[in-house]
């Protein structure tokens, strides 16, 4: 019997879109297409489901239901209202709407707040007129989140598969400061090659709160960032299948590596004894205490662990006024930590600011721009002969 197959549409930064295609590759999507901050695809409800539980940097991944004219608020309407709402949802069931607007010529749907009301409206009153009720608006923490992304005069209407975004992977301690998202992190590392270099150790100078080197580990370990997640979006949706999910839950631990001697060696460094407690919180979270070494530092007391390996970090960018004259001192440290004592490794350094690359004083080998939201930055390669 051969599996439906579905348009799906994978959410990312700006500039992560080549590495999410390779994702989306490996775990079987056909026909894919890169866009601007996402990729496109077609697959299996599997597929899908594979993309939430192994991507490690998309944000969302929506499955498209139908795209339909919506050149003013009542074509919009009447285009919701061509779908079977309760083939998605019950009556007993919350649901929230995410609407986007881009180039669109109909100013009052380029306001979201009202575009976001005609869609919960159609959803509502297709309800009523069937049931003589209806289900209710969650924004917060509702079962069903539909996406509504309306581009010149269409609207392409999708279930929300992942619910909050993928980058949350569940190990982050609440209410902590981290500049530098998961997902931006694994990014960073799939760049650098680390996930197909063998033997190479790993260190991170000024870890922070240790996304890097977790990111790292879990890269290394095959561990997939879904299984640190306790829900998704798919969970409260009708076409959900648990059974195939809890297939694709169990396949993904057995994928796991769980020798310690078969890992490379991933520290993370840095000089703030409270941040390296959050890094070791978060290490706990993520089930791999046994795999990262944790450790206050001082940056000049970093040194290699081995002959080999790889080095990224992610200093301060130098966003508030003043600062940047103050961090040149550091970045010209950095440099230097890597030119001293770092022969014959990898170096990577990811920052928004052109002046502070400079003050490294290494020629950079290439350059990889990201963005950190809307932040545009740049991951720079040294190669440290």
């Amino acid at each position: 019997m051969k599996k439906e197959q579905y348009i799906f549409f994978a959410t990312t930064a700006k500039g992560m879109e080549p590495i999410l295609s390779e994702e989306l590759q490996e775990i079987g999507a056909r026909d894919i297409k890169e866009a601007p901050a996402g990729v496109r695809f077609n697959g299996s409800l599997e597929c899908g489901y594979k993309a939430c539980l192994w991507s490690r940097t998309a944000n969302r991944i929506l499955l498209v239901l139908k795209t339909v004219k919506a050149g003013d608020a009542a074509q919009l309407y009447a285009g919701i209202q061509k779908i079977h709402w309760p083939d998605h949802l019950n009556i007993e069931n919350t649901f929230a709407v995410t609407f986007t607007a881009s180039h669109q010529n109909n100013e009052k749907l380029r306001h979201t707040h009202f575009g976001a009301l005609k869609v919960k409206d159609a959803i509502v009153d297709q309800f009523r007129s069937l049931f003589n009720a209806r289900p209710s608006v969650d924004p917060l923490n509702p079962d069903l989140r539909i996406n509504i992304y309306l581009h010149e005069n269409e609207a392409t209407i999708s279930i929300d598969l992942s619910g909050e975004s993928l980058h949350k992977r569940g190990y982050r301690e609440e209410g902590s400061e981290a500049p530098l998202k998961e997902n931006l992190a694994a990014a960073a590392l799939l760049l650098a090659g680390w996930h197909k270099k063998a033997g190479l150790d790993f260190i991170d100078p000024m870890c922070g709160s240790g996304t890097l080197p977790i990111e790292a580990a879990l890269i290394k370990s095959r561990i997939a960032p879904g299984l640190l997640r306790k829900s998704f979006g798919f969970m409260g949706w009708l076409g959900h299948v648990p059974m195939l999910w809890k297939r694709l839950v169990e396949e993904a631990k057995d994928t796991i590596e769980r020798d310690i001697k078969k890992l490379p060696k991933i520290c993370g460094y840095d000089r703030d004894g409270r941040v390296i407690r959050v890094a070791l919180s978060n290490l706990k979270k993520a089930g791999i205490s046994s795999q990262v070494h944790f450790e206050q530092r001082e940056l000049s007391r970093c040194a290699p662990l081995g002959a080999h390996g790889i080095l990224v970090v992610n200093p301060p960018y130098g966003e508030r006024l003043g600062e940047v004259e103050k961090l040149k001192t550091l970045y010209e440290a950095l440099g230097n930590l890597m030119k001293q004592k770092f022969c014959g490794w990898e170096g990577y350094i990811l920052t928004s600011n052109p002046d502070l690359a400079k003050a490294v004083g290494l020629r950079t080998s290439r350059r990889f721009i990201l963005y950190n939201g809307s932040l545009p930055c740049r991951l720079l390669k040294y190669e440290l002969y």
